[in-house]
Order: C-alpha cells, then structure tokens, then sequence
C-alpha cells in the first residue's frame, strides 16, 4: 500500500519536501536575517496552509472558518511570549541575528505532512471531502500552524518596532 502511494506521488511533491527540509535545517543554526525577509517564510507557509485548506475542502465553508479561528486563537497565543532568547534587532542594519531553531522546521513538516495525508486520504476515500468534521479538524490543525508561523513573525517585528522607537525616543524604551 505504501509502495503504491510512493509512486503515485507526483516528482515535484518530492522536491518540494527536500526544499522545505532544507530550508528548514538551515534555520537550525543561528543566522542573521533582514527585516523584511522575516516576512517571506511565514507568507509562503501561510499561503500553502490555507491552499491546503481551499483544495481539499472547496465546498466546505466550515474548514475555512475553523483554520481562521485557530490561525487567530494560536497566534494571538504565540505572540504573547517573548522572542526566543538570544533574539536581537539591530536598527542600524535592519536584521535580526536569531538563534538556531527546529520549530520552523517542525512547522514546515506539519504542514507538509499534513497536506500529504490529506490528499492521499480524500484519493483513498473522496467522501471525506464531503464531511464537516473532517474539514473542520484539518481546517482547524492548517490553522494552528498558520498562527505560529504569523505571531512568530509578529514577535519579531514588535521587537524591531521597538528598538528603531527607542532610537527616536529614547524614553520610549
């Protein structure tokens, strides 16, 4: 069974898996990374979050509303804890140096996975696309990643916000 799921899977699905595992192994080890550039990853995972959501699941509206709410619920969670430690913002180069981190890659493989499984399964059995519990389960876990990946993101640029404050107010701080 599983044989045949391998070689039914399309080639570029294989590359894409090696690209996000990459991508995430180099966020492994501490790195420095633009402002802007903070911004790319999450919009990416979002992005083939919610298409997760949209493909499977287009003539169930709940699945979408089940990945909003837990995008807002998980996010606004996330985002109330501080940036990890050794998190800096150097407003003179507008970067960020990060430590070394396997959430980005967990997260990458959640979503990953999840689409992967998703598709096999509503291949294997087509009237689980049709059910609003399952839709809203799966709507509901792309969600909570979305909402990672977003207040991850946040949490960044709240503290970039702050220190290029600080340098036109310093009591601000």
């Amino acid at each position: 069974m599983l044989y045949e799921i391998l070689t039914h899977t399309p080639a570029w699905v294989f590359a894409l898996f090696a690209l996000l595992l990459w991508l995430g192994a180099t966020q492994l080890t501490g790195r420095r990374v633009g402002l802007r550039r903070t911004l790319v990853m999450p919009v990416v995972m979002i992005g083939l979050s919610l298409y997760g959501v949209l493909s499977a699941f287009k003539d169930q509206p709940l699945a979408a509303a089940a990945w909003a709410a837990a995008a807002l619920a998980v996010g606004f969670a996330v985002a109330q804890r501080a940036a990890p430690a050794g998190t800096r913002y150097d407003p003179v180069t507008r970067s960020f140096a990060l430590p070394g981190s396997a959430v980005p890659l967990a997260l990458m493989m959640g979503i990953f996975f999840t689409k992967y499984v998703v598709a096999v399964q509503i291949a294997m059995h087509p009237e689980l696309a049709h059910r609003p519990d399952f839709a809203i389960a799966i709507g509901a876990l792309y969600g909570a990643f979305s909402g990672i990946f977003a207040a991850r993101a946040l949490r960044l640029w709240k503290l970039a916000i702050r220190r290029d404050t600080a340098l036109v107010d310093p009591q601000r701080v």
